[in-house]
């Protein structure tokens, strides 16, 4: 923000702030108990707080079998092209939580939505080990701006 006119490092810092600050107000308007019925759906829920992110940031949504959100946690949180996304630590908060299915969501900084190999290759693993576990990966949604790429939409899942 300091690179536009008239924007000093304590102005930047504000505006950073309230953005922020609307980005909480947004999550915690949301009640935990709705239902997940579309990618629509996750991508509502996840826009704002992972659109204008410049880092890359890897969530789940735990799901009871009627598909109403239990939880929404944050995996990992990385860099410019990438973050972590452990399949076994994935499992692990999927697990602990009793969830029925999880969704995957993750941003692209880039604005680019169409997934890497490597998240094709991650999905793949956690729909294998879904299988294994009875917790289905139900879909996994690259999120950015006002785009979003669902792998289950797609046929990829």
């Amino acid at each position: 923000m300091t690179e536009v006119p008239g924007i000093g490092r304590a102005k930047a810092l504000q505006l950073s702030a309230a953005l922020e600050l609307g980005r909480r107000r947004q999550m915690t308007a949301q009640p935990h108990d709705t239902f997940i019925r579309s990618s629509a759906d996750v991508f509502n829920r996840f826009a704002i707080r992972l659109s204008d992110l410049g880092h890359e940031e890897f969530w789940l949504v735990l799901l009871r079998r009627s598909n109403a959100v239990m939880a929404e946690v944050m995996v990992s949180k990385g860099g410019l092209t990438g973050t972590v996304a452990d399949p076994k630590l994935i499992y692990s908060k999927a697990l602990a939580m009793r969830a029925a299915g999880i969704i995957a969501v993750h941003n692209h900084p880039s604005g680019n939505v169409r997934p890497s190999r490597s998240d094709r290759e991650l999905t793949k693993n956690l729909q294998w080990a879904g299988k294994m576990l009875d917790c289905p990966l139900l879909d996994h949604l690259i999120v950015s701006r006002n785009r979003y790429f669902s792998f289950a939409d797609e046929g990829e899942l």
